[in-house]
């Protein structure tokens, strides 16, 4: 019922000895004028007031939660003593778990000092630590990880976890115990916990197990423990747990009619398609011009008439869990309980004969560029062009503007010459340094905020600069349409754009995103996507007015792929019409 309660429990062990050693025995240096008062105490003794502090003060996320929830609420707060007291015991079998000799010190300031990085994050940013948010860290490069450090950060962990620390190192001189007294008052210690939190658990489970089932996110805010269970699953689940065999999905791919020199289009519409794919990164729909936003942040998209479809929906929450998902045949619910490993859209427009190219502004594709050209922005760009895109190691999208005709060109000339299709995969939105997102000809609302410490900023100031990050994508596809449009004599020219989830800005507590689509609110799940549809649609004989007509229907990541290869005209066994949005519009 708890997270990590089975794995502690399972995992348990008592220290051979509380013996101590040379170091823990050695009297405080003398000839100081002030001594730190020392305490003699044995190692289950300082790991039960190590988890009194980790219960009342390092979970403050879960008392704050549980303080609002009208279903969990009695005036004289018994269900939350009574929680605080399992949450403890759950929590002091995994710190007996580390009360070895030698290892106890380290472990447990380990334990301390995350305990309250993680704390920082989930009141300040609204995160909880699932499996997927450990992922998201793992894979968090070097730039965007320091972009959520504060000084703030910093005084929290010296505060919640720093004074602990000291007292454990400074304050504390393990009580001499040997033999089988200590194992049995180790034992004791640990079946006492062990025994009130299942006692406990069986007689709250007409109260809990409701709780758990209806806010689904409390498991996740119970720290350390969360983050523990959380993390194992992620590194250890994958050692007893063998790889997904990888499976082609390539058979069978193959160009359309329309590629045929007999083919019926009109030797104008004959050119070979163009289609340039932006993966946008953290857009909200909400706040998307075209979808009736008040503030105009895309004057440029309706300047170019693109195509905008207003009811769409992410595959995930985080960049991890849509971009694969989206580029992949499944579908959100086939994806997510797969027993293989699939290739991509990619894959599958690459085998037909298309070129392609994927262009990264991200921390990497994600898996789904592995087996196409693909490349980082800022590693192919020249240096007057990193000197103007780029600063601090981050760089503007636009910076890939430039560099299209580079991929463009280095294609392979006879799949070039069949068509091609590069991917652009934004840095967009991406919080919380929302700042760094938008050039100076793009922040058009002011003032805002101007640190990665979104909740030290006012609401309006963190609207203002997500906004402007908007504009500055804005312009980036903009640019990028008029860079197709110079194309269309050599080219059938086209591009989509899609979001790869949406974003919280401090909307009930929440910043970033991330939760777990259950129970994630709209606002990262509702995403923008339209299509500026070129000459390209020409080529299969695409009706735009019947698009147009379409642009309030609910479409999901799930209809990517298929859409992708009907624009195309590209072949494939696991093509359905029916996830086709733009099927019934071509003739």
């Amino acid at each position: 019922m708890f997270p990590g309660r089975g794995d502690a429990i399972a995992a348990v062990a008592l220290p051979m000895s509380d013996s101590v050693s040379a170091a823990d025995a050695a009297p405080p240096h003398a000839g100081r004028r002030w001594r730190w008062p020392v305490l003699q105490l044995s190692p289950r003794t300082v790991a039960g007031v190590l988890v009194l502090w980790c219960t009342l003060l390092l979970n403050q996320a879960l008392w704050h939660k549980l303080a609002g929830l009208a279903d969990f609420s009695d005036p004289w707060m018994l269900r939350r003593a009574v929680m605080a007291v399992l949450v403890g015991c759950a929590t002091y079998l995994w710190f007996m778990l580390w009360s070895w000799p030698r290892l106890r010190r380290g472990a447990w300031s380990a334990i301390l000092v995350l305990s309250a990085v993680v704390q920082y994050y989930m009141l300040h940013y609204g995160m909880v630590m699932d499996s997927s948010m450990v992922r998201n860290v793992m894979q968090t490069n070097f730039t965007e990880g320091m972009a959520l450090f504060s000084p703030l950060m910093l005084v929290h962990v010296a505060v919640f976890a720093g004074l602990p620390v000291l007292w454990l190192y400074r304050g504390v001189r393990w009580q001499e115990s040997r033999g089988r007294r200590a194992w049995g008052l180790s034992a004791l210690a640990v079946l006492l916990a062990l025994g009130t939190l299942l006692g406990g658990s069986v007689a709250m489970y007409r109260q809990l197990a409701p709780l758990i089932r209806n806010h689904t996110e409390i498991r996740f805010l119970i720290n350390p423990l969360a983050t523990v269970v959380s993390f194992a699953q992620v590194t250890l689940k994958p050692i007893f747990k063998p790889n997904r065999p990888f499976r082609a999905i390539t058979e069978g791919a193959a160009l359309g009619s329309s590629y045929g020199a007999a083919s019926a289009v009109a030797a104008a519409t004959h050119k070979p398609p163009l289609l340039v794919l932006v993966v946008g990164e953290t857009t909200r729909a909400d706040h998307f011009g075209l979808n009736g936003y008040p503030r105009d942040t895309t004057p440029e998209l309706a300047a170019r008439q693109v195509i905008n479809w207003r009811q769409a929906w992410s595959c995930g929450t985080n960049t991890l869990a849509s971009v694969p998902c989206m580029f992949s045949h499944l579908g959100k619910s086939g994806y997510e309980g797969r027993k293989f490993e699939y290739g991509s859209l990619m894959d599958v427009l690459q085998a037909a004969g298309l070129g392609v190219d994927w262009l990264d502004n991200q921390a990497g594709c994600k898996g789904v560029c592995d087996r196409i050209p693909h490349a980082q922005a800022d590693q192919v760009a020249t240096p007057a062009e990193v000197k103007q895109w780029c600063k601090d190691g981050e760089c503007l999208d636009q910076l890939m503007v430039g560099l299209l005709d580079q991929r463009l060109q280095a294609l392979p000339e006879a799949a070039r010459s069949k068509g091609a299709v590069l991917v652009l995969h934004q840095m967009g939105s991406h919080g919380p340094a929302y700042y760094r997102r938008s050039s100076a000809q793009t922040k058009q609302f002011k003032p805002e905020c101007t640190t990665h410490v979104t909740s030290d900023c006012s609401h309006a100031e963190l609207v203002n600069v997500y906004d402007n990050s908007m504009r500055e994508t804005d312009l980036f596809l903009a640019r990028t349409i008029d860079w197709l449009q110079k194309k269309q004599d050599q080219y059938a020219t086209a591009l989509m754009y899609v979001s790869d989830h949406g974003e919280s800005l401090g909307e009930n507590g929440l910043y970033l995103h991330g939760l777990p689509y259950a129970i994630a609110p709209d606002t990262q799940k509702h995403v923008p996507w339209v299509l500026w549809p070129g000459s390209l649609q020409a080529r299969t004989g695409m009706k735009e007015a019947c698009a147009r007509s379409g642009v309030d229907q609910r479409i999901t990541h799930d209809n990517y792929f298929h859409t992708v290869l009907g624009m195309l005209d590209v072949r494939s066994p696991l093509y359905k019409p029916e996830l086709d949005m733009l099927a019934t519009c071509r003739s």
